[in-house]
């Protein structure tokens, strides 16, 4: 029975504690009442059996286990606790379709323009996918305690500031959702590729990212949604080829195509299909079909570049950054030669865009070396190792210098 319960908990914890913070109005109160609630199915469920609803039955138990909370202690004197049991003691059927509703509540208030991104990111992982504080300080290298308190300064803020538990109306619904998507795409960057430490990936983060790019797509299935999707399914297909047995870096070009997960690139492919169906995709969309183009080919040698370089084309139309520039010429580099890539990399270096972007040296560097020159490819590893802070990617750079510096004897 034991066992039951934690797969309910499992499954159902995140969207119970959505519904008690609509309920409740309140995060702390909302989360000691689902861990009431659960301790009370954990006494009552072996006894009596698992209902029909447990959702609904664990929603319910929670609620009046703060009702009486409320009471307990605030007397009736704070008004803010007024205003919960008020809204508490609402009685309202519970049923799946306002579970999935008070979720994507959730997700909308975590994600809220008026919190600081690093606050947005670390409500999410906690409040949307139930990680610890200990869990998601290790994932980002800081420590719980500086964790707990950007998790309390942004429960603080969305109530003295008064932000709504609510899905935005039709106008801001676009502006907001894009907002959504930037903080999971974000939470899987830094799973897919962490920007520090010693390890390329932090899978953990990537899961997550995942699991919430399904949860939006299942709640509201707009064609970016789905995009994001694809294009998270399509890059973590190759997580297990990207590094070796000593965890060191491997290029694309150099991974063993035998170890994709294919059955994760079929799902992002045929993702990618629908929403590229719709006309009304965006820059998620775009970037995941490039993704596809390289997951399909059989090796990195058939890897059709122009089909990439004119994707990339067409998502600068949409979003023209200066990262996109670079990845846009190590396209056209693959597809017209190392020359032409080196020039636009060179132009983006002196516009100061990229100068101090580890990427956009390590870029250049491989130009020069495939170019020839070994000198100035090792002046640019040397200059790119400088600025990277991920210790697999220091391994790599620095393997590629040493290799221009032999050239050199």
């Amino acid at each position: 029975m034991r066992d039951r319960i934690e797969a309910i908990y499992a499954r159902d914890s995140r969207r119970v504690l959505a519904t008690l913070i609509r309920l409740l109005g309140d995060f702390e109160l909302a989360e000691e009442a689902l861990h009431d609630a659960f301790a009370c199915a954990v006494e009552q469920w072996p006894r009596e059996g698992i209902p029909n609803n447990p959702s609904a039955w664990l929603v319910s138990t929670g609620r009046f286990r703060a009702i009486d909370q409320i009471r307990r202690r605030a007397r009736f004197e704070d008004v803010s606790r007024q205003i919960s049991l008020e809204t508490a003691q609402k009685n309202e059927e519970i049923d799946d379709e306002m579970l999935e509703d008070d979720q994507l509540r959730l997700i909308f208030t975590c994600c809220h323009p008026s919190l600081a991104p690093e606050a947005q990111v670390a409500m999410t992982l906690r409040e949307v996918c139930g990680l610890t504080t200990e869990e998601i300080a290790k994932a980002y290298l800081t420590t719980p305690s500086t964790l707990a308190q950007r998790i309390v300064r942004a429960k603080n803020k969305i109530r003295d500031a008064g932000i709504p538990y609510e899905v935005p109306g039709p106008y801001q619904l676009q502006e907001r959702l894009d907002e959504v998507l930037k903080v999971i795409y974000l939470v899987f960057n830094e799973g897919y590729s962490a920007s520090t430490g010693e390890a390329v990936t932090r899978h953990q983060l990537a899961d997550e990212a995942i699991r919430l790019g399904r949860l939006l797509m299942e709640l509201l299935p707009q064609p970016e949604v789905v995009g994001l999707l694809a294009l998270m399914l399509l890059h973590d297909a190759r997580r297990i080829s990207r590094t070796n047995e000593d965890g060191d870096l491997v290029p694309l070009e150099k991974q063993d195509r035998a170890l994709w997960n294919r059955a994760q690139i079929a799902e992002g492919a045929d993702l990618v299909t629908r929403a590229l169906a719709t006309r009304a995709f965006g820059p998620y969309t775009l970037q995941a079909a490039i993704a596809a183009v390289h997951d399909e080919a059989p090796s990195a040698e058939a890897t059709d570049w122009v089909q990439i370089a004119g994707l990339y084309e067409a998502l600068m139309q949409q979003v023209h950054t200066p990262v996109i520039e670079l990845n846009y010429a190590v396209a056209i580099a693959m597809r017209d030669g190392p020359q032409v890539g080196l020039e636009r990399v060179d132009a983006l270096i002196e516009d100061r865009h990229l100068r101090n972007y580890h990427l956009a040296h390590a870029a250049r560097a491989d130009f020069l070396r495939r170019l020839g020159r070994p000198e100035e490819a090792l002046a640019a590893y040397e200059r790119a190792l400088n600025l990277a802070e991920q210790e697999p990617e220091r391994r790599f750079l620095q393997a590629r210098a040493e290799e221009m510096a032999a050239q050199l004897k």
